[in-house]
C-alpha cells in the first residue's frame, strides 16, 4: 500500500474528531472564535514540528520562494473563505440544498488541479471519483430530506451558488497547498509538508486574528480563556492537517480528497453505534458507493 493512503485515512479520522470537538466548543465561542482555535492552537505545534524536522530529524528545510508564498497565502485565504461561506449557508432558507452542492468539492479539486498544476487523473480515477460523488450527494440528501428533483430545481438559487462556491474554495485551498509543496522542488516529503503547513497556519492565524480583533474583539479573550478545549481542538486539528499536507505532497489532491471521504463513513458508523441514530436505506447505498469509490482508487486508481 502506498504511503499516502494510510496517511489520508489518518487525516480523515482526525478531521472527523476535530469537527466533533469544534461543535462542542461552539457553545463557548462564536462561529469565528470556534474557527479560530483550529488555527491559533495548531500553529505552535506546526512550528515546533518544523524545528524538530530540521534539528532532530536532520532534514534540510527548503528555501521559500515567491511562488511558494503566493500559494500559501491564496490557499490560506481560500480555506478561511470556505469556512465563512459554509457558516453563511446556514442562514439561508434553502441551506440544505447548498450544503449538498458544497459536497462537489472533490470534482472541483480534480478540475482545479488539472488547470493550475497539470495533475491528470486516470479513466478509472474519474469513474471512482464520480461514484464517490454520487454516494456523497445521496448521503447528504438523505440526511437533509433533499430529493434529486429538489437539487435539479434549485440549480439557480442563491443557496446553490453559495454551496458551489464553498466547495470551490475548499477545493482551491487543497490544490493551492499542493502547489506550494511542489514549488519547493523534489526534496524529501517531510520538510516540504512541514514548512508548508507551518507557513499556512501562521498566515491563517494572523488573518483570522486580525479579523476577530476588528469585528469580535471579545472573542480573542474568550479563545484564551477557554484554552483547554481550544488546545484539544488545535492538537487534533494539527494532526489532521499534517496528514493532509503529507498526503497531497505525495499524491494528486483529487485522489487524496476522494479517499478522504472515508470521513463520512466514520461519521456514519459513529451515528449508528455510539448515538444509536436511525438510518435510511439510501444512507447505506451512499456509504456503499463511497467505499466502492475508495477501493477503486486504492486498488486501480
Amino acid at each position: 500500500m502506498e504511503l499516502w493512503i494510510p496517511v489520508t485515512l489518518f487525516a480523515a479520522f482526525m478531521q472527523n474528531l476535530r469537527s466533533a470537538l469544534q461543535k462542542h466548543i461552539k457553545g463557548k465561542l462564536s462561529t469565528g472564535g470556534a474557527a479560530y482555535v483550529r488555527f491559533c492552537y495548531a500553529c505552535p505545534f506546526a512550528l515546533a514540528t518544523l524545528w524538530l524536522v530540521a534539528e532532530i530529524g536532520g532534514y534540510e528545510i527548503p528555501a521559500m520562494n515567491g511562488l511558494f508564498l503566493m500559494y500559501c497565502v491564496l490557499g490560506g485565504v481560500s480555506q478561511i473563505l470556505f469556512t465563512f461561506l459554509l457558516v453563511y449557508l446556514f442562514s439561508l432558507r434553502n441551506f440544505a440544498v447548498g450544503t449538498t452542492f458544497s459536497k462537489t468539492e472533490v470534482m472541483q479539486v480534480a478540475i482545479l488541479g488539472f488547470l493550475l498544476l497539470g495533475d491528470t487523473i486516470s479513466f478509472t480515477g474519474v469513474i471512482a471519483i464520480g461514484i464517490g460523488m454520487i454516494g456523497v450527494m445521496a448521503l447528504a440528501g438523505a440526511q437533509t430530506a433533499i430529493s434529486w428533483r429538489n437539487l435539479f430545481t434549485s440549480l439557480f438559487e442563491r443557496s446553490t451558488l453559495i454551496g458551489l462556491l464553498s466547495g470551490g474554495f475548499l477545493g482551491a485551498s487543497v490544490v493551492l497547498f499542493r502547489g506550494a509543496t511542489l514549488s519547493l522542488g523534489d526534496g524529501d516529503v517531510l520538510p516540504r509538508a512541514s514548512l508548508t503547513l507551518a507557513v499556512a497556519l501562521v498566515i491563517q492565524t494572523l488573518i483570522m486574528g486580525f479579523y476577530l480583533l476588528l469585528r469580535e474583539p471579545g472573542q480573542l479573550r474568550d479563545v484564551i480563556r477557554h484554552w483547554r478545549p481550544g488546545l484539544t481542538v488545535g492538537t487534533v486539528g494539527f494532526l489532521g492537517s499534517a496528514g493532509w499536507f503529507i498526503a497531497i505532497t505525495l499524491q494528486n489532491a483529487a485522489y487524496v480528497r476522494a479517499v478522504g471521504q472515508v470521513e463520512l463513513v466514520f461519521t456514519f458508523i459513529a451515528s449508528i453505534f455510539f448515538f444509536k441514530e436511525r438510518t435510511r436505506a439510501v444512507e447505506f447505498i451512499g456509504i456503499a458507493l463511497i467505499i466502492a469509490s475508495i477501493l477503486m482508487l486504492v486498488l486501480y486508481g
